[in-house]
Parts: structure tokens; C-alpha cells; sequence
């Protein structure tokens, strides 16, 4: 939402992806020097409470990107913090895009900023500030070597964090949320979706592209993708597309690589005292921190959680600030992985004698995957391990997780102090060791 920021940083991308192309490459087309950007307006500045302002966010938003040179736009629906987007929301997204292209005359300047002294020094000192980082990677051995470390998300997670604690405070205001509050939210429609019809269809339709493709050409497309990856020779893309022209799943195109290289699993790192920092002095959050160690005292261990992503969600941003923060207040921490099912989330929370599990949810995946857990944690004889459930769940489906035994739910925009209160509490009330035979 920093309006100025955002449009310093694609022309800032600019310069740097000119300068390195040129000193790296040296192309001989002057095209190869400019860097062609998309961009999408953001999710995590959008809220659940009084959702109409997000309308008004991903307009600025999108503004800052047509502003900074964008080549292509993705504008998020004002309904996302709270469900998947309605046909509705989606077209006022739409024509979010269409009214800066076809009614303000923005697009028509390449670059309005061009001479401005604010913008090309923030310009400039974004650049090289990301030209530091760059060369950290590169001394790092590039930036797979800096994934495999951590490095990357260790530096968003620890951002994200600070960010979330001066929202909380109240020190970054945002309208709606911490600040001008309405005494009664709007009830808006959302979208509802049968997920198991969705499974339903989508196995249907895989097993029809399986029964009418030609197997050899499936195989030999794939052989040659497990040949290349092996010797290192040949266009792994270029593979890839031929494989899928002969109708192979990207889990098969997938699997013919990791033959040869194995699958990724990033290593579960989180950081410490960059939330708890920011609140320093604060009486309410020393005392919580006091009700935390009473509970240690008095049950011999302190109250343990289970952060938890589970399904096909690739953003675990916001769980991994829910476990800095509950770290900082004196919370025992596990981090799940991500895309992990029901079945791995509880067994990891029996394995590790959690008292709580916290489930991150994607979107409108919460009523399949939720009660999925619920009902695997009682077959492993662990039902008094508290499930509380974060993330974009409409008020509506609040009662249906409820009776399938959710203790907590918390929407956007909780506060965390408030959120481990609450968590607390229930941990008190449900405090025998979560784990199958003691």
C-alpha cells in the first residue's frame, strides 16, 4: 500500500535487470534489455472487516503498478479476505483494470515519474539496496544455494512480522480494521463451493484424458524428461511442453524429474523476538507473558502448539507470523510443513504432545479439510488436542466448524495478543498431555 514504494520498485527492477543483462550478457538485441513485468495487487493488505475499502486498496494498488510500468495486472476481488471471489466481486475487479486503462489517461505517459527528485532518488536507493542483496546471494553460491539456506523467507517472515506487530499496536493504521471501526460489519454474498463435487469432476476428467491419450507417446515424453534431468543435456521445458501436448499430468511430468533429483522440502526455521520487540514495555503483553509461565509452573511444561498448513496452499506467510509471535509470549512452537493432508497434521501433533493444533486454512477449504482433522486426531485416540482454525472463513461457516469440534476460530484482522488469550484459556481448560499412551 505504499503508493510511492511500490512504483519505485518495478522502475528500480528496471534499472538493475538493464545493468545486469548488459554487464553479464552483453545481448545483442537491445529488446533482451528490458524487463517485462506483471504484477497483482495484494491479498494480505485486504480485510474482513468493512470489505468495501478494499475496493479503494486494490485500486491504489493497481494504480502504483500501471504507474511504475507493469505490462500485465492481476486486480484481487474485494471479497478475498473473506471467501473465494463471486462473480460479482470478480467483475468489479475487472473493471477496476479497464477504468485506469480506458478513463484516466494514466497508461498514456511511459513513465510520469520520469524527473522527479523524490522518485528517482527512492528509485535509486531501492536499486542499491537490492543490488546488496543480490551480491549476499551470489556470495551465498546463487540463489538456489540461498533457498536451501533459508535466506529468502527467513527475511519475508521476519518483515512480515514486524509489519503485523505495529498493526497490532496500532502504529500502522489500517481503516476499518484498528482504526474507524464499524459497530456493525456488512453481510456480503460469497461464494460457496462443493468440494467434493470439485474432486469428483476433476478425477472424472483426468481419467478421461488418461483412457483417450496415447500411452507411448505419454511414456516416451517422459522418458526423455528422466534422461534430460539425469545428464543434464536438453531443454527441460521445452520437454515439459511436449510432454503435456501428449496429455501428461504435471504430476506425472512432476514425478519424471524427481526420479533423478528427489523433492524439495524446505527446512522449517522460524525466527524470534522480532514481533515480542516491538510491544517492549507493554503491561498487557508482560502479563501474558506471566499467565504463560504460571501455566509452565503449574503443569510442568509450557502450553505447546502445532502451526499447521493443510492442503494445496502454497502461502504460509501469515502462519509462519502466528508462530514467531506465540513463540515470543513463551509458547512452545512446532511449524508444520506446507501441503501437508489431515492424516500428517494430526500424527505430527500426537508425535510432538502438543497441547493445541492452529490450522492455517486455504481458502474455501476449510469445511473438507478441518473436520478431516478433527476426526483423524479422535481415531488416533488424541480428541483432547484443541483445534483452533486462522484464515479467509466467511461468519457463516463459523457454527459448521464449531459442531465439528473447532475450539477457536480466528478470521483477519485478530489481534495475536488477543488471539493467544483465547488460545490460553482453552489450553487450560483441556491441559492433559495430548500424546497416545501418555
Amino acid at each position: 500500500m505504499n503508493f510511492y514504494m511500490e512504483i519505485a520498485k518495478l522502475r528500480a527492477a528496471r534499472l538493475l535487470w538493464a545493468t545486469l543483462m548488459q554487464k553479464n550478457f552483453s545481448p545483442k538485441q537491445q529488446t533482451s534489455l528490458m524487463l517485462r513485468t506483471h504484477c497483482q495487487t495484494s491479498g494480505a493488505s485486504l480485510t474482513e472487516q468493512d470489505p468495501f475499502n478494499n475496493v479503494v486498496r486494490t485500486t491504489v494498488e493497481g494504480m502504483a503498478a500501471v504507474f511504475g510500468g507493469t505490462q500485465s495486472l492481476h486486480t484481487n476481488s474485494f471479497d478475498e479476505a473473506i471467501a473465494l471471489p463471486t462473480d460479482a466481486s470478480a467483475r468489479v475487479a475487472r473493471n477496476t483494470q479497464l477504468i485506469l486503462q480506458l478513463e484516466t489517461g494514466i497508461p498514456k505517459v511511459v513513465d510520469p515519474w520520469g524527473g522527479s527528485y523524490f522518485m528517482e532518488s527512492l528509485t535509486h536507493a531501492l536499486a542499491a539496496k537490492a543490488l546488496g542483496i543480490i551480491e549476499e546471494v551470489e556470495r551465498m553460491g546463487g540463489m538456489t544455494k540461498a533457498i536451501e539456506a533459508g535466506m529468502p523467507k527467513l527475511r519475508i517472515e521476519e518483515t512480515a512480522a514486524r509489519r503485523q506487530a505495529r498493526v497490532d499496536r496500532g502504529e500502522d493504521v489500517i481503516v476499518g480494521v484498528n482504526k474507524f471501526r464499524l459497530d456493525e460489519e456488512p453481510e456480503i454474498d460469497t461464494r460457496e463451493i462443493d468440494n467434493g463435487a470439485v474432486r469428483e469432476a476433476q478425477i472424472a476428467r483426468l481419467k478421461k484424458i488418461r483412457e483417450t491419450r496415447d500411452p507411448k507417446k505419454v511414456e516416451a515424453a517422459l522418458r526423455a524428461l528422466t534422461a534430460a534431468a539425469e545428464s543434464g543435456r536438453g531443454n527441460l521445458l521445452e520437454l515439459s511442453i511436449e510432454a503435456a501436448r501428449a496429455r501428461a499430468s504435471v504430476g506425472e511430468i512432476s514425478d519424471a524429474m524427481e526420479k533423478v533429483w528427489g523433492r524439495y522440502h524446505a527446512e522449517i526455521r522460524s525466527i524470534s523476538g522480532v514481533y515480542g520487540s516491538a510491544y517492549g514495555d507493554d503491561a498487557e503483553w508482560k502479563a501474558l507473558r506471566q499467565e504463560i509461565e504460571r501455566f509452565a509452573e503449574e503443569h510442568g511444561r509450557r502450553p505447546r502448539m502445532l502451526v499447521a498448513k493443510i492442503g494445496q496452499d502454497g502461502h504460509d506467510r501469515g502462519a509462519k507470523v502466528i508462530a514467531t509471535a506465540f513463540a515470543d509470549l513463551g509458547f512452545d512452537v512446532d511449524v508444520g510443513t506446507l501441503f501437508q493432508t489431515p492424516e500428517e497434521v494430526a500424527r505430527q501433533a500426537v508425535e510432538n504432545d502438543v497441547h493445541v493444533i492452529g490450522v492455517s486454512t486455504q481458502s474455501g477449504g476449510h469445511k473438507t479439510l478441518v473436520p478431516q482433522l478433527v476426526k483423524e486426531l479422535q481415531r488416533l485416540g488424541a480428541g483432547d488436542i484443541v483445534v483452533t482454525v486462522g484464515g479467509i472463513i466467511p461468519s457463516k461457516d463459523y457454527a459448521f466448524l464449531q459442531q465439528a469440534g473447532v475450539k477457536a476460530i480466528f478470521g483477519p484482522g485478530t489481534q495475536i495478543p488477543s488471539a493467544a488469550r483465547k488460545v490460553l484459556g482453552l489450553v487450560a481448560e483441556h491441559p492433559a498431555s495430548a500424546a497416545v499412551g501418555g
